[in-house]
């Protein structure tokens, strides 16, 4: 009863902050709807950044990914710090000039609008196929698992995903559809300090219960006794072989920190580049701390059940039950609740937004009124909604290793679109044909190798890591785009406008601590080497 009690205050607390701080935001045009009325402050970006990366695929996966590996799968973690740098540097100051709200948006005033069209689908079928259900039925089988909700109930396990299912999606969307950004990103800020908290409380429970009670001692214990697992170096049949930090791993860290819009809209509905760039610094040295929340607690796992658990995934739900004090079950519960909405709503509204300015006003009703505009954008995130809780249940008759495939089939869209989000802003002359054919190019090359040459033609085995032909394909799709801008340029160069929508002036500590933060990461593979 007292963790009931605890997991609805908590989340109770969050809605009803979340709805006094956006009471004055207005909704009804686009910037207030989408963008919060550009009025993002460092520390509200910086936590909904953290939040809408931080759910239960990361805590789970990430864990049991450890559990089997150690801590080389702290790179997926740590080297976003660097991304999130670079988007500080490069990206983000460009994406404020020009006054953009969607990604797309800038794509169609550096090429075309078909082309913008083109990225736009390309978002919405990866957020619709992939993540949307993918996050409700992950974030429903964590809670399902770890909180016996079958058994406390007296329910079915699969009535139990339906119903759990069911309430994330509800909860979701209202916060999502119905509240626009601010309303998210305001729930993920809070929801960020209760999961940094509860997040922690999990390895230091887990190192005390190792420790008789001592964190310290249950820290050398760990260490002493499994030595390989601190082994940063991934080999070839790793899941992360070490060259691959060199090559795929960074563009994939740059597409999801610095073009996908489910993250990057946090940082573009900053009030200014200073704020905007102060927040994606704070997050970056946040995530650099995020291996003691996921991946940390599988090393420990791995020690208190000796290995012997037969599904990895399995590895940090059981630890929570191992090591947490009963009184602090409901409130992890919220934390981990809050998680889980807050990847799921955001997603939500970026495909909203993306569905809202990109499609329904471009090609349905180009005079609409921003009113329209977000009241149709409403009714396109209720149904996508409907369908994704309809769907994520589903995929529990899926075969197994369906998250690491669809970790895998996302590159059949994020490496063509930061290809030509890079080209565009490095490039005067290069025309829009480039990108059209640079985008088709990606999919289809990325598609033939992963799904026909690396299982029919060469097998899984003898084939390139997956990160690597990400890398291959980069380049090769940049030197078609820029042989295409050598032999028909555009006529007139393009030059970035300034719209003037809120001020550009750069942090000035952007430097000093974005080489800060690169320096930590740098070092922190020479520790563990």
């Amino acid at each position: 009863m007292l963790a009931v009690l605890t997991f609805l205050a908590f989340t109770g607390m969050v809605a009803v902050i979340s709805y006094f701080m956006t009471r004055g935001t207005d909704e009804n045009t686009s910037d207030g709807y989408f963008l919060g009325g550009r009025s993002l402050t460092a520390g509200v970006i910086a936590g909904s950044l953290m939040l809408t990366n931080l759910s239960t695929e990361q805590i789970v996966g990430l864990n049991g990914s450890s559990y089997s590996e150690g801590i080389l799968v702290m790179a997926w973690e740590t080297l976003a710090a660097i991304a999130m740098v670079v988007t500080a540097v490069f990206l983000l100051p460009r994406y404020l000039k020009g006054g953009i709200t969607t990604v797309p948006q800038f794509l169609e005033g550096r090429y075309d609008t078909f082309t913008k069209t083109m990225t736009s689908a390309l978002f919405l079928s990866g957020y619709v196929i992939v993540l949307l259900p993918i996050v409700l039925y992950s974030g429903a089988l964590a809670l399902v698992t770890m909180f016996d909700i079958p058994n406390a109930m007296g329910i079915s396990h699969n009535t139990a995903l339906w119903m759990t299912v069911w309430g994330i999606g509800i909860a979701g969307s209202i916060y999502a559809i119905f509240g626009g950004l601010k309303a998210v990103a305001v729930s993920d800020t809070i929801n960020a300090v209760g999961l940094l908290v509860g997040g922690l409380l999990i390895p230091i429970f887990g190192l005390s219960y190792i420790g008789d009670g001592s964190i310290g001692a249950g820290m050398s214990t760990l260490w002493n006794s499994n030595p390989e697992k601190f082994k940063v170096i991934g080999g070839p049949d790793s899941s992360i072989p070490f060259y691959t930090i060199f090559t795929g791993m960074m563009l994939v860290q740059l597409f999801y920190w610095g073009t996908n819009q489910v993250i990057i809209q946090r940082a573009l509905a900053a009030k200014d580049l200073k704020e905007g760039q102060k927040g994606l610094l704070i997050a970056a040295f946040l995530k650099i701390l995020g291996p003691l929340i996921v991946v940390l607690p599988g090393i420990i796992a791995f020690h208190i059940f000796k290995g012997n658990l037969e599904i990895p995934d399995q590895a940090y739900p059981m630890l929570v039950k191992e090591v947490l004090p009963i009184g602090l079950i409901g409130f992890f519960a919220a934390v981990l609740f809050g998680a889980i909405l807050s990847s799921f709503n955001s997603a939500l509204n970026s495909s909203v937004t993306l569905f809202g300015l990109d499609i329904y006003k471009t090609y349905m009703k180009p005079d609409a009124t921003d009113k329209e505009v977000v009241r149709y954008g409403k009714g396109f995130g209720i149904i996508l909604a409907i369908g994704a809780m309809f769907i994520a249940p589903l995929i529990q008759y899926a075969p197994d290793g369906l998250f690491g495939y669809l970790q895998e089939v996302n590159g059949c869209y994020s490496i063509p679109i930061l290809t030509i989000i890079v080209v565009g802003y490095l490039t005067k002359h290069v025309p829009a044909i480039a990108a059209k054919i640079a985008m088709l190019s990606g999919v289809v090359l990325y598609s033939i190798s992963q799904f026909v040459l690396k299982p029919y033609v060469f097998g899984d085995d003898n084939y390139l890591h997956f990160l690597h032909v990400m890398a291959i394909l980069f380049v090769l799709n940049v030197i078609i785009m820029l042989i295409i801008g050598q032999l028909y340029p555009r006529k007139e160069a393009f030059v970035l406008p300034y719209t003037e929508k809120v001020d550009i002036t750069p942090y000035p500590l952007l430097y000093p601590l974005g080489g800060l933060v690169i320096a930590i990461v740098v070092a922190s593979y020479f520790y563990f080497v």
